[in-house]
Formats: C-alpha cells, structure tokens, sequence
C-alpha cells in the first residue's frame, strides 16, 4: 500500500457557506503540488460537487451534521475524499473499502439526475464511491506532468 506523501483532512459544518473554504484549500494544495490553473479549475468544481452534495442531501433538515474532506497528496496524484459520516477517518482504510459505484445504486448523486456526478466523472481521473453509514466520494487527479516525465524516463532508458 503507497502512503501519501502528506494528508490534509479537515472537518466542515454540513453547511453551504462552507464549501467555498474547502475550494480555497484544495486550491491552495493543487497549486503547490504542481498543478495548472485548469487542472486546478476541475479540481474545484469536482469537490465543490461532491461537497455540495454531502451538505444538501447527508442531514435530515435540522440535524447538526459535518462534511470530512481529506486531501491525500502523492508525489504523482492527489486524491481527495468527501464524506458525510462527520467522523474521523482513517484515510488508508478507507481508501482500501471503496470500490467503484454500480450506475443502478441509489445514491443522492442519482436523484439529483446525475449532473454532478457526471460532472465529477468528466474532470477526474479516477472516481471511487461507497455508501454504508453515509456517501464516501474518492476522486483522484494525476499530475500530467509526472506522467510524462515518468514516460520519458521509460522510453529514453
């Protein structure tokens, strides 16, 4: 099992108005590994979905409820998870019980008609969700960077 090289993990209220500090984050993270400014644009938009929809579909209309986000940050990747559970996680297990999602689950993603997951399927590399107590979303974006550079290696030896 590959350990990040360093994780993040923060915990926000299930609220709306939070979401925007979790962008400056992932922001912030995405810049200093190396990412474009595109990359880093559908790294946003890609979490904010996931986020948002934690926020408005994980809590009942008056429960107190939290969101975790958790940036695991490789040297070639980085792959973020948002849950709903509002508990801590422990990044690597989790991580290990997440398998692909079936089109026919019933998730909050596909009440919604689908649109933020697509949208989370269209600008990630990989997309991993499990539903138990509540919805873990595994979203992981790799540095094109690397990826070439790991390539020319390769071919030039």
């Amino acid at each position: 099992m590959t350990k990040p090289y360093d994780y993040v993990e923060m915990k926000i209220p299930a609220k709306p108005e939070f979401v925007g500090v979790i962008r400056l984050t992932l922001s912030g993270i995405a810049s200093r590994m190396g990412f474009s400014y595109d990359e880093i644009e559908n790294l946003k938009i890609a979490t904010s979905e996931a986020c948002t929809n934690a926020v408005q579909h994980a809590y009942r209309k008056n429960e107190q409820g939290e969101v975790v986000i958790g940036f695991g940050l490789f040297q070639d990747r980085l792959e973020v998870m948002v849950a709903d559970h509002g508990q801590s996680f422990d990044f690597h297990s989790a991580r290990e019980g997440i398998g692909p999602y079936q089109q026919n689950q019933s998730i909050e993603f596909l009440r919604e008609g689908g649109l933020g997951l697509y949208l989370i399927e269209t600008l990630m590399d990989e997309v991993r969700i499990h539903q138990k107590e509540g919805v873990t979303v595994f979203m992981t974006k790799y540095l094109e960077g690397e990826q070439v550079e790991i390539d020319a290696k390769t071919i030039s030896t």
